[in-house]
């Protein structure tokens, strides 16, 4: 039996919610699910939102309601769920959220965007600081991971449909561009490109501007990140475009039968 994650920026999960999140979440049925920008805290949202039934959640919300916000849904019981980075005010906006299970970690990140200003592209590039100092610490651990997350960076001209006209804009700019580098030589693997290394796209975002969704002018923004021994064990990657429940889709990775045999994790059990 494989094992399917998922990771959604929702742009507001009761938003997405009157789209048809429940609906989707019930056919798709992901086995771990990472969400980020929900811009809800747990008491605004219903029941059924706030833990759908089959799944265990955990939440961390900003401060500030209506503001930012991610979530982990799990089929398979979490042994330990951690909020937080460790920056002050990036943990106030809710941006990270890790989860261990059966010798396994799953983290849900998000990362703010920098193209409404100077001063919000500064504090975008003083997180990623804070970040890549955070994922050597969970790389450092040794244990099989996966970060799924809105980076709001595309990496390189396969991850955005127009590369020459966005190479000054926020997500695209050069040192954004080196900073996956780096992350990508400590160690840590993007997954769908591993899978896919000369694909264009699949693109995850899309502005809202000049039917830039309908016409697939996009922008990869969300990807899985993992260790090499989470990676390896990686099968297919694909984007879920079928359901427009957000100006972001869906991004999944399903992972190999190798992954409850003995030796590896154990054997996972889902709920029921």
């Amino acid at each position: 039996m494989s094992f399917t994650v998922c990771s959604l920026n929702c742009n507001g999960l009761r938003a997405a919610h009157k789209k048809g999140f429940l609906k989707w979440l019930a056919k798709a049925k992901p086995d771990l699910v990472l969400l980020q920008e929900v811009r809800a805290w747990p008491d605004q949202v219903k029941p059924e939102l706030r833990s759908p039934p089959g799944y265990n959640a955990h939440w961390v919300s900003a401060r500030k309601k209506g503001y930012s916000g991610v979530a982990i849904y799990s089929r398979v019981p979490v042994s330990r769920a951690v909020v937080g980075s460790g920056l002050d005010w990036g943990d106030d906006e809710g941006r990270v959220l890790r989860v261990d299970f059966e010798g396994w970690t799953f983290a849900s990140v998000y990362v703010p965007s920098g193209s409404s200003s100077e001063e919000r592209q500064a504090r975008k590039e003083r997180y990623l600081d804070h970040l890549a100092a955070w994922l050597e610490d969970l790389r450092q651990e040794g244990r099989p991971t996966v970060v799924g997350a809105d980076w709001n960076i595309a990496h390189t001209p396969l991850d955005i449909w127009n590369p020459t006209g966005n190479k000054k804009n926020s997500g695209f700019l050069p040192h954004e561009r080196a900073w996956v580098d780096r992350l990508l030589a400590t160690g840590w693997v993007d997954i769908h490109r591993q899978l896919n290394p000369d694909v264009q796209g699949p693109y995850s975002w899309w502005s809202n501007r000049g039917k830039a969704r309908t016409k697939d002018r996009g922008w990869r923004l969300d990807w899985l990140l993992g260790t090499p021994a989470a990676a390896e064990l990686a099968t297919e990657s694909w984007v879920g475009r079928s359901r427009n429940l957000s100006d972001h889709a869906p991004v999944f990775v399903r992972f190999s039968p190798d992954l409850y045999r003995e030796g590896r994790v154990g054997v996972f059990e889902p709920l029921g």
